[in-house]
């Protein structure tokens, strides 16, 4: 699979993810379709998507023995480290550490990872 269409397994994911886990009604820019999404998200949804497939192939499918926080952790992990490459003062809601993201967002995160890891 091409980074680009993995960028876009990866956001079709996240926006899938906030409307099932986000309490109320997210946030536009939450849901913002692929054609509109700014390159640097574009990018950056690529990136992690590769780590993720990366570690999944690296681990010869045992990531399915990991909990659903360990993927998720994962994710947000990756997720910052794009954050720290694409602005020089990310807004800290952009490099939360796990414990501090809202739950919606760490469920999120792991729905990714899952969906990575089935595609």
């Amino acid at each position: 699979m091409s980074q680009v269409e993995g960028a876009r397994v990866f956001r079709e994911a996240w926006i899938k993810g906030v409307h099932r886990h986000f309490p109320g009604e997210p946030k536009p820019g939450y849901v913002t379709p692929w054609e509109d999404t700014p390159q640097w998200e574009r990018d950056a949804a690529g990136a992690v998507y590769d780590q993720v497939r990366q570690f999944i192939e690296l681990s010869d499918g045992h990531t399915a023995k990991l909990s659903r926080e360990q993927k998720g952790r994962f994710v947000a992990v990756c997720w910052t480290a794009q954050m720290f490459k694409h602005f020089e003062d990310p807004k800290p809601g952009y490099v939360a550490d796990w414990p501090d993201l809202p739950v919606w967002q760490q469920e999120t995160d792991a729905d990714i990872f899952e969906v990575i890891e089935k595609s």
